[in-house]
C-alpha cells in the first residue's frame, strides 16, 4: 500500500502540471463566481462518453482524485473519466448550511441547487458525458453528497463519503430511502482510528445499521483504517472507493474466473453478455470486449465442454478482432470438436491466412490442419 500511495503522489504531482484546467464559473444561484478545476482525459474524443466525478473540497481532494483516476484507468481498471473539482477553502460551511431539519437551507440549498441546476448542465454542453456521475465529500461536505441521494431521482449514481460529518438525523434519512431504492447505487463510506471522535460514531452507527438492510440494488463498502487521522484517510479510501465502484469494468480475474465464470449456471457465453450488458446499463456507453475476457470465456468453455458457447464466442471475436486469427481459429476449434473434420480443416486454413493474436499463431493452425489430416489419413 505504501508503495501505490508513493506512486499515486508522483501522478499527483504531474495532474497538476497536465491536463488540468483552472477555470472560474459564474452561479445566477449563487450569485457569485466560483473557482473550478477541471480535468480531461489527453485523449477526450467526443464520440465516446465519460463518466463525471464531482470533486468538493477541490482544493485538496482534486490532485488525489485525479491521480487515481489516471492509475486505475492506466491499468484498465475503470473508465477515462472527467473530473470537476469545487474548491471551497474558507466557504465550505456556508456551502454546506442545513436547518433544523437537518436538510439544506440559505446558501447550502443554493449550493444544492447549483451543483444539480448549473454546473453539470452546463458541463454536459460541451463534454459527452456518461449517465454515470460519482461525488466526493470530507467531512461536512461528505455529508453534503448524501442530500442528493435522498432526491426522488438522485443526481448521483456513486457517493464517496470520507469520514462525513452527519447532520442530526442524516443517518436515519439515509437508511429509510436505502431501504427500498430500486435502482443500482454505490456508496462508499470510511472512517479511522483517530479521526474525529464524533465522526467514527456516526460512521460505525451508519454502517451498523445499512448491514441489516436487505436490498440488492446498494453496492456499499466500508473501511475503518488504523492509524490513519480525519485528512489522511482520503488518501486510502479514494482508490479502494473508485476500485470498487468500477469492479464490473475490470478485465475477468483468476478469481472472478474461479469463482463467477466457471461457476455459471447455463451457457459459459451467457456470463459474457450479462457483464458487458451491465457495464453499458450503468456507465451508458460500449465498451469493447477485450481479449482477455475472450480467452476467459475460451478456457471456460473448454473446462466447462460447452460448445454452443464456443461457437457464439467466435462470432464475438470476428467482430471485435476481425483482422486476427481468433474468430476464424474458434470456429475451427468448434467444428473439429463437434467432429466436422474438413469444416474444421478449411476453417483452420482460413485463420491461416490472418494476423496471429496472443497464443493463436500459424504454427499452431498448421499443427491443427496436419492433425486432422493424420487423423484421416488425408
Amino acid at each position: 500500500m505504501k508503495k501505490y500511495l508513493t506512486f499515486v503522489l508522483l501522478l499527483c504531482s504531474l495532474a497538476s502540471i497536465a491536463q488540468i484546467k483552472n477555470t472560474k464559473s459564474y452561479s445566477l444561484k449563487l450569485d457569485e463566481t466560483r473557482n473550478l478545476r477541471l480535468y480531461i482525459p489527453e485523449n477526450y474524443d467526443a464520440e465516446k462518453s465519460y463518466p463525471l466525478i464531482v470533486v468538493l473540497d477541490a482544493d485538496y481532494l482534486f490532485d488525489v482524485v485525479v491521480a487515481n483516476c489516471k492509475f486505475l484507468n492506466y491499468n484498465g481498471d475503470m473508465p477515462e473519466s472527467i473530473v470537476v473539482g469545487i474548491e471551497q477553502k474558507g466557504l465550505r460551511d456556508a456551502d454546506s448550511q442545513y436547518g433544523e431539519n437537518s436538510l439544506p437551507e440559505k446558501k447550502g440549498n443554493r449550493f444544492f441547487e447549483y451543483l444539480g441546476m448549473e454546473l453539470i448542465p452546463s458541463l454536459q454542453k460541451e463534454y459527452s458525458l456518461a449517465n454515470f456521475r460519482a461525488i466526493v465529500g470530507h467531512g461536512i461536505t461528505g455529508n453534503f453528497t448524501n442530500y442528493y441521494l435522498l432526491k426522488g431521482e438522485p443526481l448521483f449514481k456513486a457517493y464517496i463519503n470520507l469520514s462525513p460529518s452527519y447532520a442530526p438525523r442524516m443517518e436515519d434519512y439515509l437508511l429509510e430511502r436505502l431501504k427500498g431504492y430500486e435502482d443500482m447505487i454505490f456508496y462508499y463510506l470510511a472512517t479511522s482510528s483517530n479521526d474525529k471522535k464524533e465522526n467514527i460514531q456516526g460512521a460505525k452507527y451508519f454502517n451498523a445499521q445499512l448491514r441489516l438492510i436487505n436490498n440488492e440494488n446498494i453496492h456499499y463498502y466500508f473501511d475503518d483504517f488504523e492509524n490513519t487521522n480525519h485528512y489522511s484517510l482520503a488518501s486510502y479510501g479514494i482508490p479502494k472507493a473508485l476500485n470498487q465502484f468500477f469492479e464490473i469494468y475490470k478485465p475477468i480475474s483468476k478469481e472472478e474466473y474461479q469463482t463467477k465464470v466457471l461457476t455459471y449456471e447455463g451457457p459459459v457465453i451467457n456470463y459474457l453478455y450479462d457483464k458487458y450488458q451491465t457495464m453499458e446499463s450503468l456507465f451508458g456507453f460500449k465498451k469493447p470486449v477485450l481479449l482477455n475476457d475472450i480467452m476467459a470465456i475460451y478456457a471456460a468453455t473448454k473446462k466447462n465442454k460447452d460448445l454452443p458457447s464456443l461457437e457464439e464466442l467466435s462470432r464475438i471475436a470476428k467482430n471485435e478482432f476481425p483482422e486476427t486469427m481468433l474468430g476464424f481459429f474458434l470456429e475451427a476449434e468448434y467444428h473439429e470438436q463437434m467432429g466436422e473434420a474438413k469444416k474444421a480443416m478449411r476453417t483452420y486454413e482460413k485463420a491461416f491466412g490472418m494476423k496471429e493474436i496472443d497464443f493463436i499463431t500459424k504454427d499452431l493452425a498448421l499443427q491443427r490442419i496436419q492433425s486432422i489430416k493424420e487423423d484421416f489419413g488425408w
